[in-house]
């Protein structure tokens, strides 16, 4: 089960590493295709994304700090924590945004989540 479950949340911060580089590097050149927008108006919120890429970013890096804790509890606690935050923007985005990013962001989180608790 903690293979499992190590397996997932890296999954979860590769997602959100990918999400990084899409809002900050690619938003102009892949983001028409990803986001179904032209590219005019990804143009016109190029920084805003960026600023959304950079705090996906840092839930990334919350959710691969959870590698390096040693003691059980505290990786629960971290990773719990980490994983809320994902599954909190997920189901925001999808209510806000497109019900995609419920699936792609939030599903995975919960996943996480409850296999955590019910360990």
């Amino acid at each position: 089960m903690d293979l499992i479950i190590k397996v997932l949340i890296g999954l979860v911060a590769f997602i959100h590493c990918y999400i990084l580089w899409l809002e900050m590097f690619a938003w102009t050149t892949r983001g028409p295709k990803a986001f179904n927008k032209s590219l005019q108006e990804l143009e016109n919120s190029k920084v805003l994304a960026a600023n959304q890429g950079l705090y996906n970013g840092f839930l990334a890096a919350g959710l691969i700090w959870t590698f390096f804790i040693s003691d059980a509890q505290w990786h629960n606690y971290v990773a719990l924590f980490f994983l809320s935050c994902v599954a909190v923007a997920g189901i925001y985005g999808a209510l806000t945004v497109t019900k995609k990013i419920f699936y792609i962001q939030a599903v995975p989180a919960i996943l996480v989540i409850v296999l955590i608790l019910m360990r």
